[in-house]
């Protein structure tokens, strides 16, 4: 009997055992499950600082509303800086602080380059291309760029340092015209807003700029158009005070998210 007894007892004692180590490889997968579906923390935080061409505001602020969305700790869209492309270039070159720079022209990124100051290669990401833009009904019977040789007619060009204006001056020579303008804008929304409150008859300004507006602008294609093409380009610059967050940004841009919402907004990939 007492062998009988000390048997069941070793039984006993090895099935706690067993049960015991269930649980814990059972604890030990769960505890394994659970780190596994952990999400890795965002490291990017603090503000980023964009200086961009004037013509992408609208594309850039919804895509910085997303980005924003991906990594809540740093903010973007409040820190653009949209303007003419030869400003900005010429801001960063004064030591104005800066993560990031799109320009709307090669030459104008060239300013930076030749400063220095790109920490990596400029990429072209779009491609943009003008378009004369009147107001809504076309008020004045504008239908090409020799309207912009009338002098009785109230013309709006970008001004010749800023990549519009350059593109303005290639489609004219290529024309073999002459244009007379009343004004000559810093940058491309500029042209814009006289065309939409009315002040001008014609401008000449970016497509993407046309569509933008809505029905306030009409646009009026011309074949020159093809002659002056713009290659916008994006790089991160060697001053950014937050590099990683710069780096992270052009990688956005750059992806299928980023140039899906270029190709919605009527720019070009190159």
């Amino acid at each position: 009997m007492r062998r009988i007894s000390l048997l069941a007892t070793t039984v006993l004692l090895l099935a706690l055992v067993g049960c015991g180590d269930d649980e814990q490889t059972a604890n030990d997968q769960t505890g394994s499950g659970s780190g596994s579906a952990t999400a890795s923390e965002d490291t990017l935080t603090g503000a980023l600082t964009v200086f961009a061409a004037a013509s992408l505001t609208d594309v850039f602020t919804s895509l910085g509303e997303q980005f924003e969305a991906e990594h809540p700790d740093v903010t973007v869209v409040d820190n653009f800086n949209f303007a003419g492309s030869s400003t900005l270039a010429e801001g960063i070159v004064q030591a104005a602080p800066a993560d990031v720079f799109a320009s709307a022209s090669p030459t104008t990124m060239q300013t930076v380059v030749d400063a220095g100051l790109n920490a990596e290669e400029p990429t072209i990401f779009v491609q943009n291309t003008l378009q004369i833009a009147v107001p809504a009904g076309n008020p004045a019977g504008v239908t090409g760029l020799e309207d912009f040789t009338n002098p009785e007619l109230t013309i709006a060009l970008c001004a010749e340092d800023v990549p519009c204006g350059t593109a303005a001056i290639k489609v004219f020579e290529a024309a073999g015209l002459t244009p007379q303008p009343d004004t000559l804008e810093s940058d491309v929304r500029a042209a814009l807003t006289k065309v939409e409150l009315g002040e001008v008859d014609a401008a000449l300004v970016y497509k993407t700029d046309v569509l933008v507006s809505g029905d306030a602008v009409e646009g009026i294609d011309f074949p020159e158009s093809a002659d002056a093409v713009n290659d916008y380009l994006i790089t991160t610059l060697t001053d950014a005070p937050n590099p990683d967050a710069a780096a992270a940004w052009v990688e956005f841009v750059l992806s299928e998210v980023g140039l899906a919402a270029f190709e919605e907004a009527g720019f070009q990939l190159p």
